[in-house]
């Protein structure tokens, strides 16, 4: 319940602040870089080193990186169809592409499935939707918010993004068995636990109501995708293709339909890729999310 608490708190402060003259809400972008090249480096320091790794992880690994793939390719070839800008493709793709696995996550998961679930939860976040967001999420980042980078340029944003070195890192520290001080995992855990409080009073500070805004269409159909059809394509292919039915399968589909990935949207704002919409995924996608969730885990339950 906490968690929950700090979500709408910190958005609908970021919100109320917007209205005071003095204050400079300009400073979000300043919020964005903290939460990138240091609160997201800290989550991958502590998690990835813990993971202990087998071929039955592939299922709640791959969910992650499948929904982004599904993204790109809608987004993309029905953007350059239907004739949209590359920013507004870019943001389409990084915020409906990625589930808030983590924030969100964690909490709903440990309500309906208890601590154990948890552990299924980590291995969706960490080596998935995280992961992607850092390697892949970054070439879309780079690729959308120029007209046409080059491979080399983009390919330099990928492998000097903190949060990606800092995952090659982790990964050389789990094949060596090797786990930091305890009392440097506990000042990386406090400054992961500033990711979300963080990257949400960003969000409120970029959250507009304009009810003559281009973006309502476009959100109506990100949040669909996200919250709907992402989660579908992954029960029909896990549990009717794969005929995967464990209670990590209903863990992983839970998981994906959760609401768009909050860093998603700081990396598209922090690009330039339609910062309002991508403030308006995350604004409205939380509070929609409780009840498309409460509609999949009743689907799950069939399983």
């Amino acid at each position: 319940m906490n968690n929950f608490i700090i979500i709408f708190f910190f958005l609908f402060l970021g919100l109320l602040l917007q209205n005071v003259k003095r204050f400079p809400t300009h400073i979000y972008k300043s919020i964005n870089k903290i939460v990138i090249y240091l609160c997201l480096p800290a989550i991958t320091l502590y998690h990835i080193p813990k993971i202990k790794w087998s071929s039955e992880l592939l299922f709640p690994i791959g969910a992650g990186w499948i929904s982004f793939l599904l993204a790109f390719v809608f987004f993309h070839f029905l953007g350059r169809r239907l004739g949209w800008s590359n920013k507004l493709i870019g943001c389409l793709v990084l915020t409906a592409g990625l589930s808030n696995s983590s924030f969100l996550g964690y909490p709903i998961i440990e309500a309906l499935f208890g601590k154990k679930g948890l552990e299924t939860a980590v291995l969706v976040d960490q080596p998935g939707t995280f992961v992607v967001v850092s390697t892949l999420g970054v070439f879309v980042a780079a690729f959308y918010s120029k007209g046409s980078p080059d491979a080399v340029s983009i390919f330099k944003k990928i492998i000097l993004f903190p949060p990606f070195i800092t995952f090659v890192v982790s990964c050389l520290m789990n094949v060596l068995d090797y786990d930091l001080d305890v009392n440097i995992q506990s000042l990386l855990l406090k400054l992961g636990s500033l990711v979300t409080p963080l990257a949400l009073f960003s969000v409120g500070l970029q959250l507009t109501f304009d009810r003559n805004s281009r973006h309502w269409k476009f959100l109506r159909l990100g949040l669909f995708f996200r919250l709907i059809v992402t989660p579908l394509i992954i029960f029909i292919l896990y549990v009717f293709i794969f005929n995967q039915r464990s209670e990590a399968i209903k863990i992983t589909i839970i998981e994906i339909a959760m609401a768009p990935m909050i860093t998603g949207a700081i990396l598209a704002s922090t690009y330039g890729l339609k910062p309002k919409l991508s403030s308006m995924m995350i604004g409205f996608g939380i509070p929609i999310s409780f009840v498309t969730l409460a509609v999949w885990y009743f689907v799950v339950s069939f399983i």
